[in-house]
């Protein structure tokens, strides 16, 4: 099991609203980064406001940290951490076939969603002052299907789908150790590997996908994640280029 990294702070907490607000309450005094896990969370939250359902023995942490560079540079580390969640699940025993990524921001488990990513940045216009980066892992069950919107894909839990049991507090060195190390990677040499990576493990990457937003509906071939970060689309109409959506198989 990797150790955890050197100057990355660490705090438990046997219960807190959210571990997003957590660290954005403590962003101004730290030093460095630092993990925040909630054994229980009452008012978790997961993208564009939604409810974030936490059954017991759910992973719930949130990373605070200087990351410099504007907002889209922020915005990558949705990659950085996918890499590092299918990273910390290899290094507890799950077989690398069963870990796609999806974009922008889950990771699934033999087809079903078992983590995912929240991002938010704190600051001005000028610049990012911190990033918040919100992580929920589904290691001992997982919600119940009604409480995921129509045409998602279902939730799974660890448990459930590879017979692996793992505490919250276990789970949390491997994942810190593994988005370190990544992160590192990040900072010296840029996303060109990083996206390299995320894409070899993409989940239906060549197939036919939707991509939604508040406005639109795009269906087409999912060709690639460029350069940005942005999912690229052949549609009947021709490549699409769209840095934002939610995506349906």
């Amino acid at each position: 099991m990797m150790g955890w990294p050197d100057g990355v702070g660490r705090r438990v907490l046997p219960e807190t609203d959210s571990t997003m607000a957590e660290a954005t309450r403590i962003a101004p005094e730290l030093t460095g980064p630092e993990w925040i896990l909630a054994l229980n969370q009452t008012a978790a939250r997961g993208r564009r406001g939604r409810h974030w359902a936490m059954p017991e023995g759910s992973f719930a942490a949130s990373l605070v940290m200087r990351p410099g560079g504007g907002p889209a540079q922020a915005a990558l580390r949705s990659f950085v951490a996918s890499l590092a969640l299918r990273e910390a699940f290899l290094a507890i025993g799950v077989p690398a076939g069963a870990i796609r990524l999806k974009w922008p921001n889950d990771v699934l488990l033999n087809g079903g969603k078992v983590a995912g990513i929240l991002l938010e940045s704190l600051g001005s216009a000028q610049g990012v002052s911190h990033l918040v980066i919100g992580i929920g892992v589904n290691l001992a069950a997982a919600p119940d299907r009604s409480m995921v919107e129509a045409h998602a894909l279902p939730p799974v839990s660890l448990r459930d789908q590879t017979g692996l049991q793992i505490t919250p507090e276990a789970f949390l060195c491997p994942l810190a150790a593994a988005f370190d190390r990544i992160e590192r990677q990040f900072a010296t040499y840029g996303f060109a590997p990083i996206r390299t990576e995320w894409l070899s493990h993409a989940a239906r990457l060549g197939d036919t996908v939707t991509a939604r937003t508040a406005r639109e509906e795009t269906t087409g071939v999912f060709e690639t994640v460029d350069e940005a970060g942005s999912i690229v689309l052949e549609t009947s109409r021709g490549r699409r280029v769209i840095p934002a959506a939610e995506i349906y198989f």
